[in-house]
């Protein structure tokens, strides 16, 4: 066993111990900032748009694209209806589900990781290295998360519209 795949297998549990941890103190109380939400709502929007232009030689990896984007959208409605929404004199606050975030965050996660550690075992050997868009599990991985995360980021600008035309109408 080399070095570099020795410290490969050391670096991984601490990499995913450390995005872990990341997702989970982001999973908390948040300030609603409707430029984030806006932000949110393109980035993850353009996530499940980008890949189509590559997708329509491979049906099967379209149709797990679509098939995570509905799972996602069906999960994001979900986790928005266990979401706590406040309304405070110090601003608009939301408390997102931590645990189905995360682990949906997770899940893409761990699966570019295994897409990393793919393309580190193909290192000297004639295969190609696999594209990010050539799995349907990838993709459906893709969709998942990026619709969940869609789902919630337009949710989150629909309430602070509903709640600024509340202010304007007292």
């Amino acid at each position: 066993m080399s070095l570099t795949t020795l410290a490969l297998i050391l670096l991984v549990p601490v990499l995913v111990w450390r995005v872990y941890k990341r997702l989970q103190s982001q999973m908390t109380r948040q300030r609603s900032i409707v430029s984030r939400h806006y932000t949110g709502l393109l980035v993850f929007g353009a996530l499940l748009v980008v890949p189509l232009t590559e997708l329509f030689d491979r049906p099967f990896s379209l149709a797990a694209l679509a098939a995570g984007a509905l799972a996602g959208i069906a999960l994001g409605s979900y986790g928005l209806r266990r979401t706590r929404f406040e309304d405070t004199p110090e601003g608009y606050y939301f408390t997102p589900p931590a645990r189905m975030s995360i682990l949906i965050a997770m899940l893409l996660v761990a699966r570019v990781i295994y897409l990393g550690i793919e393309i580190y075992l193909n290192q000297g050997s004639s295969q190609p290295n696999p594209r990010f868009s050539d799995s349907p599990v990838t993709m459906f991985c893709v969709g998942l998360c990026a619709a969940y995360f869609a789902t919630f980021s337009a949710a989150l600008v629909r309430w602070r519209q509903r709640k600024r035309k509340e202010v304007e109408n007292v």
